[in-house]
């Protein structure tokens, strides 16, 4: 059996350590947990029920009982002395780690590339947290996910402005806002069991009511640490199904804030003028569709199991939150009704058949309701919720291309898992890039420089398409059939605009973020084989 070694280590302490000047340093510690080969280690959520990798930090806020006098710093938040103490655990936090040393009532889980960028967030947090009113049910405030070094079109949608802020303003008239991952503020309590019923985790020094009275650097605080950090220690325990961020999906955050809200929590979303978190995104195309493939195999791991929102959602939280929470879960069968409609009528224009209305019928007008309706309803919202034109164009396209290749391979990654046939393994999302890279990107450049099956089905897409909208053009005006063909050619029109990244990237690039020529290649060969298919069966 393999393990790592349990290494913590306090770096700073806030009784001792001062910056330069003079204020003292907010506690800072290191905690690297045990893994084993034989023991799941749950991802991201075992890690958050740990006290994992990267940087603790522990800010020590003072309220006074009486009159609350605040200052500030460009680095740091300090409130003056007073009786009170009230915790904030920066990620990596984890929970057993920060309740053996400093247990913490108020816990910020923060992503490891996120920052601070408004010094004030704590108190827009307390405002809630302290608030008689709401406290009691309260589990977390949420803020936006928001990012800097975003290119000026954001050509990859990495904004996910309906995900990250829009949606979950709507979700504030309800019961709030789904846990987003980051930038959260979580009450200890929220963790172990429902507003109305405390359950106590196996040790009395962890549990969500025991004050801790020892400086953290005090032997018997890190022994406790290390001893919670251990791989073996969760066996036989409640940690991940009852108490703690919920095991079961590689979508943990979803998973922990609908099972949350199903037990009676509340939550708010807090989305002030400047924003409260800043972190860092994928600037390749690679990179962002395995980031979504993963999120969709998660969102699908709670869809089809005992918690799914349709099932136990709707009876936990109610009709309205279930059915919104169902919207995100099922968000990877987009990929059914992408991918028919990208190849579908494509193959079919290619053999001469019109499958649509004609323009002169009645249905026509349906159709054309439904698709001016949908498409203008997403502009407004996303125009009206700050975007850009070009914002909306780069997220559309980007929602087609993610149905074609991180939705549809998750979901076959997906059941193949649910029937037990082994797949890839979990992949971290890697944000970091080389300068070449980072130009390109800031430049508005598609990133296809890898080789990777995703990209074979968006090439196929691409290469389908364009066939079929010559090849329709042609027929479309040599033809009388104008009326029935329109939609066909329309549809493939739309769908060859989004893919102009794809046919720059083929065949007028030379930079190393070029369509690999084995990715152009199979995907050639598979479409050539698709539509051989196609033209034996419609024939």
């Amino acid at each position: 059996m393999s393990l790592s070694v349990i290494n913590d280590q306090v770096l700073l302490d806030k009784d001792k350590d001062r910056d330069t000047t003079g204020h003292w340093l907010p506690n800072l510690v290191y905690v690297a947990r045990q893994k084993s080969k034989t023991s799941p280690h749950h991802f991201k959520a075992g890690a958050l029920n740990v006290l994992v990798f990267v940087y603790t930090t522990v800010y020590n806020m003072l309220l006074q009982k009486k009159k609350k006098k605040v200052k500030f710093t460009n680095r740091y938040l300090y409130l003056q002395p007073s009786l009170l103490m009230v915790n904030f655990v920066f990620f990596n936090l984890k929970v057993r780690v920060s309740a053996a040393m400093t247990n913490a009532p108020v816990i910020l889980n923060l992503d490891c590339d996120m920052y601070s960028n408004d010094p004030i967030t704590p108190l827009r947090a307390l405002c809630y947290v302290l608030d008689p009113e709401i406290q009691k049910k309260l589990a977390y405030v949420q803020f936006p996910q928001e990012f800097h070094g975003l290119n000026e079109n954001d050509i990859y949608a990495c904004e996910h402005k309906r995900l990250y802020k829009l949606n979950q303003i709507g979700f504030n008239g309800l019961s709030g806002p789904n846990y987003l991952g980051s930038g959260c503020f979580f009450r200890r309590r929220a963790l172990f069991g429902n507003p109305s019923t405390l359950i106590l985790p196996e040790i009395r020094e962890i549990s969500p009511d025991y004050i801790v009275n020892k400086p953290i650097t005090d032997q018997s605080v890190l022994e406790l640490a290390q001893h919670v950090a251990g791989c073996n220690y969760e066996n036989q325990t409640k940690w991940g199904s009852k108490i703690g961020f919920r095991y079961g999906s590689l979508s943990e955050d979803y998973h922990t804030g609908l099972r949350m809200k199903c037990e009676g929590w509340r939550a708010i979303f807090c989305y002030p003028e400047r924003a409260a978190f800043l972190g860092d995104v994928p600037s390749n195309l690679v990179d962002v569709l395995g980031q979504n493939k993963r999120w969709a195999i998660g969102l699908l791991q709670v869809a089809f199991s005992r918690y799914s929102s349709i099932t136990f959602g709707v009876k936990g939280m109610g009709l309205l939150m279930g059915l919104g929470y169902s919207f995100f879960a099922f968000w990877p069968t987009y990929s059914i009704p992408i991918t028919t409609y990208s190849f579908l009528p494509q193959l079919a224009l290619l053999n001469g058949l019109s499958i649509f209305p004609k323009v002169s019928e009645p249905w026509f007008l349906l159709y054309m309701f439904l698709f001016l309706g949908s498409y203008g309803q997403d502009l407004l919202d996303f125009v009206v919720g700050g975007g850009t034109i070009q914002r909306w164009w780069s997220d559309q396209r980007m929602w087609m291309m993610r149905g074609l290749s991180s939705y549809l391979f998750g979901i076959t990654e997906f059941f193949l898992r649910y029937m037990g046939i082994p797949t890839q393994g979990f992949n971290v999302t890697s944000k970091v890039v080389d300068d070449e890279q980072s130009k390109r990107y800031e430049r508005g450049l598609f990133e296809f420089g890898v080789h990777s099956p995703m990209f074979v089905t968006l090439t196929m897409a691409a290469i389908t398409n364009l066939f079929s909208f010559i090849y329709g053009l042609i027929l479309f005006l040599s033809s009388s059939n104008k009326e029935g063909l329109f939609m066909q050619l329309f549809l493939s029109a739309l769908i060859v605009m989004n893919c102009l990244p794809i046919y720059h990237a083929i065949a007028l690039r030379s930079d190393k973020g070029k369509m690999p020529i084995r990715t152009t290649i199979t995907a050639t060969f598979l479409a050539s084989a698709v539509y051989a298919a196609a033209s034996f069966i419609l024939k």
